[in-house]
């Protein structure tokens, strides 16, 4: 990429990045701390976790499609004041059910695939994968940033600090935006029926269908990591030294996954890869569930299963949009970009909603029997759409 590329996919990342660390920093913290709101339980905090995955797939194809229509810059700037107010509703609720209220209305700035789209529409195809690449990593690190920054926030601030601090971020990348140039895609296209219908193609299906089940699995993770960690005294009840867990966690699973990345792209190994993947997902939760019933849970254990299924879940989400982006006409990327997004995030509410119900009935290790079962007809079905996807 030469500089102005560069420079355009480097405020492309930090949007996007700034707002998925804002809606990343509950995952680490709410199912613990949760509990101190009104009419708190296992369902609505997984309802609260999971609900802007609700408005953000109601919302992704709307955004891109009026996004295609009349430019990307004024939708993205619509989206982030609806996340700002979200936000600040959030911070000032003493109710679950003003929690919900908020991470509804952060969700409903749905953007993600305009953000994408607004990519492909300034950096050259041949340089995509790249920019994709950065992307990935730049909201890596904002995944691993939130994991390790929320709980320092939460001790001194706490959740309404935490909210506040989210308020302020979406500030930041309102400024950035101001800074982008305004552009109307020339090509212009009908949302009809006819257009959903050619670019829902076996490739595009399958890769939808991922990442919703990739969300869905992540999303219920976050449900029950956190209470494992302080159950099995692995952190304190205030999960301050949580950083000590996923620190070397993150650092060791980018590590890994950078050289399969590369491997994958290089020799066109992408099925195969995702795959293997999908299987150590499986079997890492699979394991988190019989050594928590066994009591076998420790610091070292936690590290090599959360490193595993980080790998997995990095190197799949990094993979994924560019995947996307290789398999649809140039003025259907709004569109499909929003479908795409659109299954993320309804994968995001169905974990939070059915993760947190599965706990409310039945109890914590449930969740992770259910999130097993999930893997394991996602490699079923990936198994059988890769015979047909030629």
């Amino acid at each position: 990429m030469n500089k102005n590329e560069f420079l355009f996919t480097l405020k492309i990342s930090s949007i996007l990045a700034t707002r998925m660390f804002g809606l990343f920093m509950i995952f680490p913290v709410f199912s613990v701390y949760a509990i101190q709101y009104d009419n708190s339980t296992p369902y609505l905090i997984g309802l609260a976790i999971g609900i802007y995955g609700l408005t953000q797939a109601l919302l992704q194809i709307p955004f891109g499609y009026l996004s295609d229509q009349f430019g990307r810059k004024p939708i993205i700037i619509i989206g982030l004041i609806l996340f700002f107010i979200g936000s600040v509703i959030a911070a000032n609720a003493n109710d679950i059910i003003g929690i919900i209220i908020g991470r509804a209305i952060q969700g409903s700035g749905a953007i993600s695939a305009v953000l994408m789209a607004f990519l492909a529409d300034f950096i050259p195809y041949d340089k995509r994968i790249k920019a994709n690449a950065f992307i990935g990593i730049q909201i890596g690190m904002a995944f691993i940033l939130s994991i390790l920054i929320a709980p320092l926030i939460t001790v001194n601030l706490g959740i309404d600090g935490l909210f506040w601090v989210i308020a302020i971020l979406s500030v930041f990348a309102l400024i950035i935006v101001t800074t982008m140039p305004y552009v109307k895609p020339s090509s212009q296209y009908n949302l009809s029926l006819n257009n959903i219908k050619q670019i829902l193609t076996i490739k595009l299906f399958k890769l939808n269908l991922s990442v919703l089940f990739l969300h869905l699995i992540i999303t219920c993770i976050f449900i029950v990591i956190p209470l494992l960690l302080v159950e099995n005294k692995i952190v304190a009840a205030n999960l301050a030294g949580n950083w000590k867990v996923y620190l070397p966690v993150m650092i060791t699973s980018f590590l890994i996954m950078m050289p399969i990345i590369i491997f994958a792209e290089k020799y066109q190994k992408t099925k195969i890869i995702l795959l293997i993947l999908i299987a150590v997902i499986a079997i890492v939760q699979l394991l988190f569930y019989f050594l928590q019933i066994q009591n076998k849970l420790i610091y070292e254990t936690f590290f090599i299963l959360l490193t595993a299924f980080f790998v997995g879940f990095n190197i799949i989400e990094a993979m994924l949009p560019s995947l996307v982006a290789k398999a649809v006409a140039i003025n259907k990327k709004g569109l499909a970009m929003g479908l795409f997004s659109t299954s993320q995030f309804l994968g995001t509410f169905i974990g939070g909603s059915l993760g947190g119900l599965i706990y409310n009935i039945f109890n914590l290790n449930s969740v992770l029997l259910f999130t097993v079962l999930v893997a394991i007809i996602w490699f079923v079905v990936m198994l059988v759409l890769n015979k047909l996807d030629y």
